[in-house]
């Protein structure tokens, strides 16, 4: 992912290598991280338990909340790709006991598509 695409938000895969030590104290034992997809500050990471949304805020993007979602408790999800005008694809998760969806821009990219077939391959069957 080149620097011009992740100033224009647009999703790319991160290396789960690179990550790992950072997400190693969010690890139950024997979790491993399996994809990952960053936006500008943001990123989208697949365990092979859970999803976990990491949404950096601030100017310096030194607050940060992780939303940890288990695959179990995810209800339904939804894409709304970008349009010609649009610049953003927006995902929203539906979880279990939750009235409204999570939701996520994800920018105008190719891997929207990735990420709606992981969450199709984790989710409860």
């Amino acid at each position: 992912m080149g620097l011009i695409d992740t100033l224009l938000g647009h999703a790319g895969e991160k290396s789960v290598d690179k990550l790992t030590e950072d997400f190693a104290p969010m690890l139950a034992p024997g979790e491993t991280l399996q994809r990952a997809f960053g936006f500008v500050r943001d990123l989208i990471v697949f365990t092979d338990r859970r999803l976990i949304l990491v949404d950096k805020q601030g100017v310096t993007g030194s607050k940060v909340q992780y939303l940890s979602i288990p695959y179990r408790s995810i209800v339904m999800f939804s894409v709304e790709t970008a349009g010609h005008f649009d610049m953003d694809s927006e995902l929203r998760v539906w979880v279990s006991g939750q009235p409204s969806p999570v939701t996520r821009d994800l920018g105008r990219d190719r891997s929207v598509r990735e990420i709606l077939a992981l969450l199709a391959q984790y989710m409860p069957r």
